[in-house]
């Protein structure tokens, strides 16, 4: 994306104020998106955005500027004035680049930017149809495409020069369905780090179908029970779970500002021997995955819990260099507009022994969790309440009637204490994570797991509207 010379020229300028490192952080994306919102196109739209970010740190100071043009002017105007933010010692010399192999990379079998606009507008029309065919209950469906592919270069002082390409491609379907007045919605919004393939894979005719019929089933639904009661999750769809009222106390920006349950805990045994939890970028092709992060360093596999027991944080360099241990490779920003902060990639708790369908039968009474929708945590006590999308009773050990308007209300650290079964049904879903104004891809996964009790608050009336 820039020639070596220039991105030397360009750091030694950003080091001149004395400080002690530097980084160009160079970034081009190029998009196309398109939405059928009731068998009509109402958007279709390509984009391409470029720009560097440069970044200079002396001591516990950081300077940060970004310029949305690749000119060598452009360039070291931004490193001036990330330069002019900092002063320190003597200047430090740009050390010779060298290049790490990645320890995955994710390259598409059919590129999606090769397919036409025409055809991808046919991939929405076969969502839609598909989702309208399930039901004539079916109102209102919304399809949404998009494809990209980002090419990053991250080159410091310290020696470090990496690039990346990144293809992604995601079909998402929202469906409305109504009966007598009840409005119920579904959604399904497959993802990945690769091409077409993708769509091989789950085509979208699947994913229409899926939405639709979730949305049509929870018609059916009765008003949520309420108390205390055993929880089982379903695969995939709970993944956000452990996403939220784990994965975020143990980003270490929130454990360094002593915002974070998980603070000063590392090797105490705070979820089940059950739960083993982990952050992994190297999966091939999940959303979340990359080669390196948004500071170069290479994608890793990290541990958080190990049969329950905490073992790690997910960490940055600033927030690895504070706590005196190397990066895990979590340094992820949205675009060169932002800096990097701690973020979680693909985070999921592992499969276990049991066998789905003996967790249910074993399960004499309770909530079935197959999907929840969103939620808010409390990283500084873990307290948290997440919406369910798609839930079921469980009565005498099956899964019965649909009911509407549960909420999981709890603890992050007490319900994992609570897991009590983990199933080997495995499975992931693709989502997007926002944290102080950024966004970034993320996957969350899961296998069936049981919590033996945790309080569900229900509606007393069905929704209406």
């Amino acid at each position: 994306m820039l020639e070596e010379s220039l991105v030397r020229e360009v750091l030694a300028a950003a080091l001149r104020s004395g400080g002690s490192w530097a980084e160009v952080y160079a970034e081009e994306r190029g998009s196309i998106s398109g939405r059928l919102d009731d068998g009509r196109v109402e958007e279709l739209s390509t984009g391409l955005d470029r720009g560097a970010g440069i970044r200079v740190v002396s001591g516990g100071t950081t300077a940060y500027a970004y310029s949305n043009r690749l000119d060598r002017g452009s360039l070291l105007e931004a490193a001036a004035a990330a330069a002019a933010a900092v002063t320190g010692g003597d200047p430090v010399a740009v050390l010779d680049f060298t290049r790490p192999e990645p320890p995955v990379t994710h390259p598409p079998e059919e590129p999606a930017s090769g397919v036409g606009r025409d055809r991808k507008v046919e991939w929405l029309r076969e969502a839609d149809d598909a989702a309208r065919g399930v039901s004539p209950e079916v109102r209102q469906v919304v399809a949404g495409y998009g494809d990209s592919v980002r090419r990053t270069l991250i080159a410091s002082s310290d020696g470090s020069w990496v690039e990346e390409e990144q293809h992604r491609l995601r079909l998402m379907v929202q469906v409305v369905a109504a009966r007598d007045g009840i409005l119920q919605t579904g959604f399904d919004g497959p993802a990945g780090l690769g091409g077409v393939e993708l769509l091989r894979r789950t085509p979208p005719a699947v994913t229409g179908r899926k939405a639709a019929e979730q949305a049509v089933t929870m018609l059916d639904g009765v008003p949520a029970p309420a108390g205390e009661m055993a929880v089982v999750v379903g695969p995939a769809g709970g993944g956000v779970l452990f996403h939220e009222a784990c994965g975020h106390g143990l980003e270490a920006d929130t454990i360094g500002k002593e915002a974070s349950i998980y603070r000063g805990r590392q090797g105490e045994t705070l979820a089940s021997t059950l739960v083993t939890g982990v952050d992994d970028a190297t999966t091939p092709h999940m959303w979340g995955s990359f080669s390196f992060d948004d500071e170069g360093t290479p994608a890793q596999r990290t541990v958080l819990f190990d049969r329950g027991v905490l073992t790690a944080s997910l960490s940055d360099r600033f927030w690895a260099s504070e706590a005196g241990h190397p990066p895990t490779g979590n340094g992820r920003r949205q675009s060169y507009a932002y800096l990097p902060i701690p973020r979680m990639t693909n985070s999921s708790i592992l499969s276990g022994d049991a066998d789905p369908e003996n967790v249910i039968a074993d399960t004499a009474t309770g909530l079935y969790a197959k999907a929840l929708g969103g939620g808010q945590v409390n990283p500084a006590t873990g307290d948290f309440v997440f919406g369910v999308s798609e839930a079921y009773l469980i009565e005498n050990g099956e899964i019965t009637r649909p009911v509407r308007g549960a909420n999981l209300i709890g603890n992050g650290v007490a319900i994992m204490q609570a897991v009590d079964a983990v199933a080997s049904d495995y499975d992931w879903r693709p989502g997007t994570c926002g944290k102080d104004g950024q966004g970034v891809p993320v996957s969350q996964g899961l296998p069936t797991v049981r919590v033996a009790s945790i309080t569900v608050g229900g509606s007393t009336t069905a929704k209406k509207g």
